[in-house]
């Protein structure tokens, strides 16, 4: 006779796949409780929504009754009750943390004000120490980075060149021992022309190469002439396109051929 099999045993207690199933009602619920806390409260549905969960998951004031009134029971229904007074605290929290950073900016901007103001008074007084009042203008960064110098295009070179005219190495020199006391401090070499085009025997293709050329000629003789570390010094060219007057007078075209020097204070120079 063939050998009947041996039925195989059966682990006492719920079957294996229960474990499974249970992780995942409860994985569901965090994830609706999280989306609920995440949104903005309601009363109206924030009541409909505990007598959902009290009536089909038994967590609520039903649950105490079909299952006791443990400790731990107790303990979730206290947290769900107060789910608004968390959502609140958290949006407050979220508040606090924008006033915070709201505050540093201020702080931010009141200690650039204060360094650049301190800057241009140091540098007014050297200006004058210098006999250079009449040879440049001093302003001020709107967003108080930092200082500008500017020098008259036609005081430094020739038309049409980007070759600095030894009758302005004198003035430049000094402006060049004034730079020389914010050593370290990021420089920035600007150059600018008016809107007239260059003439077609010109070796620039454009007022934005002579510009360019213009800052780099000053650039080199800070380096190599007045010692200044080339790198904190950058060169820019904007050609005609940044004018601080008319272009159709001549005075105006005057006023926008020229070099503007910033020197950015301490926070800015990195």
């Amino acid at each position: 006779m063939a050998k009947k099999q041996k039925q195989e045993e059966q682990a006492p207690g719920s079957p294996a796949w229960m474990a499974t199933f249970s992780d995942l009602m409860n994985l569901l619920l965090c994830f609706f409780v999280l989306l609920f806390a995440m949104s903005s409260i309601d009363e109206a549905k924030f009541t409909e929504l505990a007598n959902a969960l009290a009536n089909r998951l038994s967590i609520m004031s039903g649950g105490r009754t079909s299952i006791g009134e443990g400790q731990l029971i107790n303990t979730g229904v206290s947290q769900l009750n107060n789910l608004d007074e968390y959502t609140n605290d958290m949006g407050q929290t979220s508040d606090k943390t924008g006033d915070e950073v709201l505050n540093l900016e201020e702080q931010l901007a009141q200690a650039n004000k204060e360094e650049t103001e301190q800057m241009y008074d140091d540098i007014s007084g050297m200006s004058s120490d210098y006999d250079l009042d009449n040879q440049m203008e001093i302003g001020v960064d709107s967003g108080g980075r930092y200082i500008t110098i500017e020098i008259s295009g036609s005081l430094l070179y020739a038309s049409g060149s980007a070759e600095l005219q030894s009758s302005a190495l004198p003035v430049f020199s000094r402006i060049g021992d004034i730079l020389k006391k914010y050593e370290g401090y990021r420089i920035a070499i600007v150059g600018h022309t008016d809107n007239v085009p260059v003439s077609k025997r010109s070796r620039y293709g454009s007022n934005r190469e002579l510009s360019c050329a213009r800052a780099n000629a000053a650039a080199d003789y800070l380096v190599q002439t007045k010692g200044l570390d080339p790198a904190y010094i950058e060169c820019i060219g904007m050609g005609e396109y940044e004018p601080v007057a008319d272009n159709s007078t001549t005075e105006g075209r005057e006023m926008n051929r020229r070099i503007e020097i910033r020197i950015y204070n301490t926070l800015n120079s990195n």
